[in-house]
């Protein structure tokens, strides 16, 4: 190697499941810089990644070391983006270019569109003047340039009379910008009024933002207190120093009303991010975003590994949302990385929640985030009062799910020329069908879970893999024909209840399989301001945000629903998706009321929610995690192998359980079947390692799969603090 001379070398990430960075030789006219989105020859095929960091050091030789192809024609990758994804990598435990491939996840976007076609004036007339004609020149007064089809939308023509009007050269033909322009959000659009609680909350939000140093606030205020409003004059702050702002949604295709009020505060919409975007939007968003021309984002979990290379701000709306967490792919809670970009950033986030998760208020009552309260609802409307029905006293009757309490209450309500809502988390029509005659019941065939009868869609429907089919004519097990039973109620099956014990209201249904799209929910919405719907009857998407000023009765028609089984975050969530339904009652000048049915009146849970006291919940939850050493106070892994060969993925977990390290401070649990022991026609075992807080779990993991070899046939998943136990 003495003598010679050895070209610049650089070490490449490629968005790929295996393998770590590749080094490539950089040719002397190409100027690689790190970031810079390449393209590279890899095997027979080639390939785009990104330019991770220079190779100081190699013994390779020049002849087995590929060049480089061509840099790509975008903004390089931020040094903070590259920063995060390798942290999340390391934290949850993934490949790096796994992680790379979420922050490039439009590939066409690394190249600019082509220019699109305009047409000017010029200074010449046409020989022969038409009406039409006159039109179009009309429309192109000022010097003004226009595509084909906007002239001949705005102009009311055929794109013949643009042609035609080149041709004798009264038009010329320009270039005109290949991406529509972002409109910038103004900060100063709107005054807002602020009551002197909503001010000081600000104030303590907007300071944060203005150190541009690295902060986390907890903005807990109960339903109604506007604590949206709050965390937009955080945003006008952080737009007045010139960054780029992030708010991150839960059901961001369904927050129609939250995009309004943005609007109607800053004069424009958002930059969107989420999957209901079209492709198109997707490309022209994304590199709106790395080009710093998009000031303000707000979407899905997935919106946090956008590449920004001038982020000032992150809130996190509803941080207590289960939905922030990805179970599927990298897994990772969007909450908790939020607050690791605003470390590697260096500033401010905000995690805004009515009823936060215990994680965020153990660190708010630690001192590790600053602790902002509205304790009261804007403009003199008050909370709801609540009632808890027992139905062991009230049974609604067979195949009936509405007491006569509740009955009662929606009656009045809707007398009184009000709104009401019937909450049941549950889609569908029916959670089981099962034959009357020999008790089958009908699953999946490619997972353990029941069949959902979605009756309006005329078929049964996997929740978990989608597969779909038909109602069978007779039981596959018995013969019988016309046997089959629906079991328990679905909000399909409420609303055939509720149309017949009130016909003459309107009854409407609202769930992620009715409201499918930004512009459905916004329908949605204003059919409910507009008085079009008297009843409504939803699933946990009417908990996210949504404000129905003549809303003043919310019915729970199974409070109980989801403290079953051994999650150990089910009371938790319970307690804060019935809080969440239940302040859409009254937020206006009308006092709202709440009522609970339950067969368990005396669960801590519904007893905190009839007291109003989420402080005397959050506690008894904190001491029972406490001395459980759970999360927030302990730490958990689960390790979830998959095959569709039960007897080999059984197999290896025997042998993976045969070398678990033991210790004093951690914990491996396991292997067991998973409750959903198969999904997608793949067997599931499930290890669950349990540790101290100051535990470096990774490293036990790392330590235990050392020289393992998964076989083949066999998927491993490794989830860092996971959410979801099934």
């Amino acid at each position: 190697m003495s003598g010679i001379v050895q070209q610049r070398r650089v070490r490449v990430l490629l968005p790929m499941n295996i393998g770590a960075a590749y080094d490539y030789q950089v040719p002397d006219h190409l100027p690689v810089s790190v970031g810079h989105f390449v393209r590279v020859p890899l095997g027979p095929r080639q390939m785009i990644g990104v330019v991770w960091e220079e190779v100081l050091d190699s013994n390779i030789e020049n002849s087995k070391i590929k060049d480089i192809i061509e840099i790509l024609p975008s903004e390089p990758l931020p040094e903070q983006s590259r920063k995060f994804v390798d942290w999340v990598a390391t934290y949850t435990m993934q490949q790096p270019g796994r992680v790379l491939r979420m922050s490039m996840s439009v590939p066409d976007a690394l190249h600019p569109k082509a220019p699109r076609t305009g047409y000017r004036k010029t200074n010449q007339l046409p020989a022969k003047m038409t009406s039409a004609r006159r039109r179009v020149l009309d429309v192109l007064e000022g010097d003004i340039a226009r595509t084909a089809s906007e002239i001949a939308e705005i102009a009311g023509v055929s794109t013949s009379v643009i042609k035609g009007l080149q041709k004798s050269e009264a038009l010329t033909v320009v270039d005109l910008p290949s991406e529509t322009d972002i409109p910038n959000p103004n900060g100063n659009f709107a005054i807002v009024s602020l009551s002197q609680m909503q001010d000081t909350a600000a104030s303590i939000l907007k300071s944060q933002v203005q150190e541009e140093t690295f902060a986390v606030s907890l903005l807990e205020g109960v339903t109604g207190s506007g604590k949206t409003e709050v965390y937009f004059e955080a945003i006008a702050q952080c737009l007045e120093q010139g960054k780029q702002a992030l708010v991150l949604l839960p059901e961001i295709a369904l927050s129609s009303q939250w995009l309004g009020r943005f609007e109607q505060r800053f004069g424009v919409k958002p930059v969107e991010w989420h999957s209901d975007l079209s492709q198109g939007e997707r490309r022209r968003n994304w590199r709106a975003v790395i080009e710093g021309r998009a000031k303000v984002v707000v979407g899905a979990r997935s919106a946090l590994f956008l590449p920004y290379p001038n982020l000032g701000l992150i809130v996190v709306d509803e941080e207590h949302e289960a939905s922030f967490k990805q179970d599927e792919g990298v897994p990772y809670n969007a909450r908790d990385m939020a607050v690791v970009r605003g470390q590697i950033g260096k500033f401010s986030v905000i995690l805004a929640s009515a009823t936060p998760s215990l994680e965020t208020l153990v660190n708010a009552q630690a001192g590790k985030y600053t602790h902002v309260q509205l304790a009261s609802r804007y403009g003199g409307a008050t909370m709801p009062s609540v009632e808890v029905v027992d139905l062991k006293q009230n049974r609604p009757g067979s195949q009936r799910w509405i007491s006569e309490p509740l009955k009662a209450a929606i009656e009045k309500t809707l007398e009184n020329g009000q709104q009401a809502m019937l909450f049941l988390n549950r889609r569908g029509y029916a959670p089981l069908t099962l034959c009357d005659a020999c008790g089958y019941r009908l699953q999946c065939p490619h997972c353990s879970a029941w069949l959902v009868e979605h009756r309006m869609l005329r078929k049964l429907q996997c929740h978990h893999c989608g597969f779909a089919t038909g109602s069978p004519k007779a039981c596959p097990d018995c013969g019988e024909e016309g046997c089959f039973k629906a079991c328990g109620p679905g909000i399909e099956r409420l609303a055939e209840e509720a149309e017949i014990l009130f016909p003459d209201h309107s009854v409407a249904m609202m769930a992620s399989d009715t409201v499918t799209s930004p512009r459905a929910a916004a329908e949605f919405v204003d059919a409910m301001s507009r008085g079009d719907i008297d009843l409504l009857i939803g699933t946990q998407i009417v908990a996210k945000g949504y404000h129905f000023p003549n809303l003043t009765l919310v019915g729970v028609v199974d409070a109980d629903l989801g403290l079953a089984g051994g999650d150990l975050r089910a009371s938790e969530r319970t307690f804060q998706l019935l809080s969440q339904v239940a302040g859409r009652a009254g937020r206006a000048e009308q006092p709202g009321h709440v009522i609970l049915q339950s067969h368990m009146p005396e669960h801590p849970v519904i007893e905190a929610l009839l007291n109003q006291d989420a402080v005397a919940f959050m506690k008894t939850e904190n001491e029972a995690r406490q001395e459980a050493v759970m999360p927030p106070f302990g730490r958990l892994a689960a390790l979830v192998l998959s095959s569709t060969e039960a007897e080999s993925v059984s197999s290896f977990c025997r042998e993976l359980a045969r070398s678990a390290p033991h210790g004093d401070n951690f914990r491996i649990m396991g292997p067991a079947p998973a409750p959903l022991s198969m999904i997608r026609g793949r067997h599931r075992y499930r290890f669950l390692v349990k540790s101290a807080k100051n535990v470096n779990i990774q490293s036990i993991i790392s330590q235990w799969l050392k020289g393992k070899k998964v076989p083949s046939n066999t998927r491993l998943q490794i989830d860092i603090d996971p959410y979801n136990f099934m």
